[in-house]
């Protein structure tokens, strides 16, 4: 089992982005480095584990994999790149930023076989299972029969 470094900030990063949310109602201007946290689906086949994250809007080069340890990292960074100078802004619900997603990958994977792919906004990882372990027989042989010495016996009778 791999284990995954505690982030004791975590919960206060999650509080200043819900505040940070609720005062962008009030202005008019877009928060353009707001961190975000990708939905992420794990389904487990017989050939694998398939992630599948939804990162519409994102460009490939954005986007990048990491394996270490046995943990997958999907980083990468939404940018907002309109630039409107004759209308204001209502309402921005889009997420931007940069965001980090680890994931701690099960035993018994090939993480040198890992692909991704990337295709309408949902990037999805493919991590092979690999083959599990088969037992071994093994067969037990004689080297040599033990020999058997035979030696001769008189007796003599001496005065």
């Amino acid at each position: 089992m791999a284990i995954v470094r505690w982030d004791p900030f975590r919960e206060l990063t999650a509080l200043q982005d819900e505040v940070n949310r609720l005062m962008g109602r009030f202005g008019t201007e877009p928060v353009e480095r707001q961190s975000w946290i990708p939905s992420i689906d794990v389904v487990e086949t017989k050939e694998g584990i398939r992630f599948q994250a939804e990162l519409a809007g994102m460009k490939p080069e954005d986007i990048h994999l990491e394996v270490e340890d046995n943990v997958l990292t999907i980083s990468g960074e939404r940018r907002f790149e309109q630039k409107v100078e004759e209308d204001k802004y209502y309402r921005i619900e889009r997420r931007y930023g940069s965001f980090s997603r680890s994931i701690a990958l099960p035993q018994g994977v090939k993480t040198d076989g890992i692909e991704a792919n990337y295709e309408n906004g949902v990037l999805e990882v493919a991590v092979p299972k690999a083959e599990e372990a088969k037992p071994k027989r093994i067969d037990v042989s004689i080297k040599s029969e033990p020999k058997t010495v035979e030696a001769a016996f008189s007796e003599t009778q001496s005065n």
